[in-house]
C-alpha cells in the first residue's frame, strides 16, 4: 500500500447477525471484563485504522444496537440473517462505499483478534489480489481480507458457510499471513469460552 495512513480506502465488516444457540442467546451483548463482546470487536477494527467499520446485525439487533451506543462504527440490520452467514456478508458488502479498495471480514464473537495484523492482511490480498487471512499453529483464522474483485463473489453467497467455499473452489486465491497470536482463532461458541477469554483478558 502507498501513500496515505495504510488502511486507507479499506472498511472493516463486522459480522453480528447469529443468535448465538449454543451460547443460550445473548453473545454479543455479553459482559466481557467489562465491555461487550461486540464493542470489543469493533473497538478493536476501528483502532486498526480502518476508513469505515461496518457492523451487520441480525438475531439481537437491539441488544447489539445498545451495546454499540456511541461507537465509532454504522449498524445495519439484515432481515434475512436467519439465512446464515451469507446474508450478513451480502448485506455487508452492499453498504460498502463504491470507492473501497477492499474489507476485513470480522466475526462478532471473535474478540481477541490483533489488530495489528489487518495492514499485513490488506497488503497481502492486494498481491494476491483476492484474499488473505491469518494463520496460527497452521490454523486458518479471521479476520480475512478481500479486495474488490472478491466482492461480487461474496455477495453472490449463499447458506451458512460464509467464503469457505470460495477458498476451496480456489485455493490459489487465498494467501496466508502467519502469527504466533493465537486470537486470530479464539471465538466463543459457549459461556465456557466467554470466561476463558475473559480470565486471559484479567491476567
Amino acid at each position: 500500500m502507498t501513500g496515505g495512513a495504510p488502511l486507507d480506502g479499506w472498511a472493516a465488516l463486522v459480522l453480528a447477525g447469529g443468535a448465538g444457540r449454543r451460547f443460550g442467546g445473548g453473545k454479543l451483548s455479553a459482559d466481557l471484563a467489562g465491555v461487550p463482546v461486540i464493542r470489543r470487536v469493533t473497538d478493536r477494527a476501528r483502532s486498526a485504522g480502518f476508513a469505515d467499520v461496518v457492523v451487520v446485525t441480525g438475531a439481537d439487533e437491539a441488544a447489539v444496537r445498545a451495546a454499540l451506543e456511541g461507537a465509532a462504527c454504522r449498524i445495519i440490520a439484515a432481515a434475512d440473517w436467519a439465512e446464515g452467514m451469507a446474508a450478513t456478508l451480502r448485506m455487508g458488502i452492499a453498504a460498502l462505499a463504491p470507492g473501497m479498495q477492499g474489507v476485513c471480514v470480522f466475526l462478532g464473537d471473535m474478540p481477541s483478534v490483533p489488530e495489528g495484523i489487518c495492514t499485513n492482511l490488506a497488503q497481502a490480498a492486494l498481491d494476491n489480489g483476492y484474499a488473505a487471512r491469518p494463520r496460527h499453529d497452521g490454523k486458518p483464522g479471521h479476520p480475512v481480507a478481500f479486495t474488490r474483485a472478491a466482492f461480487a463473489d461474496l455477495q453472490a453467497l449463499t447458506g451458512d458457510e460464509g467464503a469457505a467455499a470460495l477458498f476451496r473452489a480456489h485455493p490459489e486465491r487465498v494467501d496466508y499471513c502467519d502469527t504466533d497470536d493465537a486470537g486470530v482463532l479464539l471465538d466463543i461458541d459457549t459461556p465456557d469460552d466467554l470466561a476463558r477469554i475473559a480470565a486471559a483478558c484479567a491476567a
